[in-house]
């Protein structure tokens, strides 16, 4: 397992699977809508720069998750949002040709 730590957020980041997917694929978070704390999860089929990145509804980053070569495999990232103010904000996974955005809600 992976941890990145700044002031904004902590992030874990861990393969929970090496059964290999047929294709990329990015899955709703969960739970959604969320108080702090939702889980992202994402799969690869083969050896990928990855980048998972949240957004404002404006579309301003607000936050990167991943930003690094992946081995293939399924991965959970825990995202503590308890700096963001409710509403509503976009994640958006890119790998290779591969771009997926989901839409997640925060509620205090």
């Amino acid at each position: 397992m992976r941890f990145r730590e700044n002031p904004e957020v902590y992030i874990g980041i861990h393969q929970i699977s090496s059964v290999v997917p047929e294709n990329f694929e990015l899955r709703q978070n969960y739970p959604n809508p969320f108080n702090p704390v939702t889980n992202l999860e994402f799969g690869i089929p083969n050896l990928e720069f990855v980048t998972l990145k949240i957004y404002d509804a404006m579309g301003r980053e607000v936050v990167t998750l991943v930003n690094e070569i992946i081995e293939p495999g399924y991965y959970k990232i825990k995202f503590n949002a308890g700096n963001l103010a409710s509403g509503v904000y976009f994640y958006r996974m890119t790998a290779g040709e591969f771009i997926a955005v989901k839409k997640l809600v925060v509620l205090k």
